[in-house]
């Protein structure tokens, strides 16, 4: 007899993700996700896993780079700390996949600073704003390590390594994206034991909005895919693709002056489907009377984060280098 509840798509962005009449969801580019490593054989970077909060459920994977000898037990080496945002749409990949853990064995090995690369919640089971949240508890959680009394869960790494003076946020694509929305949270909400960001580094961030800019089409455009994937992953908005999380120029929407950290980078791609939302940003930062320092750094030749596919290139290797010295100087 013919089943009268066949699993059928109900929703799907073709080749990325399809969800089930069941509920099921099928991610086809996500990549296996690894386990951490100590000293790995290649960079000498170790890694780890920790649950920052089991409701809702964050962890992230902390990476470590490999330290100088030292005989000096009271002084550990204090390095810059990154709290990085994956991306992947806010729907597919993660911070313990394949591809991030190779990106951040060799980035750790070249910058110098201890990273902990967030697992948040994705959509369309968790729809946003789940994992902006995530993301804010996952810098909290950081910040807490400030003083050690306060952290929850504490992490040895975090307490003898961590510079604290020297906190940085960061994502690609998606998690551009959260690091805007998390810098702006950081304006107006102060984070645990007087912390405060240094630096956010936007690479090829994902904006959008109703009405195309630079070099976008102006036909069809709010059927482009990161038009639908904003519809996909944040059905309730109001405004839809005009909300302030994805269009940070929609009226009504805070002004960019208040973005709480001290310096910014952004780094776009000229092949990059979305490189003029990078730049639109950047200018958009610019005008807003933000007193901080901006930054932009673009690759020729190059998509949308090729530098997270193949960091070990030269061109990746590139941004790898001046993000280094955003990260240290």
């Amino acid at each position: 007899m013919a089943s009268t509840n066949p699993k059928e798509i109900v929703a799907e962005l073709p080749t990325y993700i399809r969800v089930f009449s069941d509920g099921t969801v099928e991610r086809p580019r996500e990549t296996p996700f690894v386990p951490p490593s100590i000293d790995d054989p290649l960079t000498g970077v170790s890694s780890k896993d920790i649950v920052i909060s089991q409701s809702p459920p964050v962890s992230a994977r902390i990476y470590l780079p490999k330290l100088a000898p030292t005989t000096d037990q009271y002084h550990p080496q204090k390095l810059p700390i990154l709290v990085y945002f994956h991306g992947g749409g806010f729907f597919f990949e993660s911070a313990f996949s394949e591809l991030y853990h190779r990106y951040f064995n060799i980035f750790v090995s070249e910058t110098n600073v201890i990273a902990v690369s967030v697992e948040y919640r994705l959509a369309p089971e968790h729809p946003l704003p789940a994992c902006y949240h995530d993301c804010w508890d996952a810098l909290k959680w950081v910040a807490s390590h400030s003083n050690q009394s306060n952290a929850t869960n504490e992490d040895p790494w975090l307490i003898s390594h961590g510079n604290f003076q020297r906190v940085f946020i960061g994502g690609d694509s998606a998690g551009g994206n959260i690091v805007h929305n998390i810098a702006m949270r950081a304006g107006t909400e102060p984070l645990p034991c007087d912390v405060k960001i240094l630096g956010a580094i936007y690479s090829h961030p994902y904006f959008c909005s109703s009405e195309p800019i630079g070099s976008e089409d102006v036909t069809g455009h709010k059927q482009r895919l990161f038009c639908l994937v904003w519809d996909f992953v944040y059905p309730s908005a109001p405004g839809g693709i005009d909300n302030p999380m994805v269009n940070p120029f929609a009226p009504g929407a805070p002004s960019l002056d208040g973005l709480g950290c001290s310096k910014i980078i952004v780094c776009v791609a000229s092949e990059d489907k979305i490189r003029d939302r990078g730049v639109w940003y950047l200018e958009g930062v610019k005008k807003s009377g933000w007193q901080g320092k901006l930054e932009l750094f673009e690759e020729e030749g190059e998509d949308h984060v090729y530098h997270i596919f193949h960091p070990d290139s030269e061109k990746a290797m590139k941004m790898i280098k001046c993000l280094r010295l955003f990260l240290h100087e």
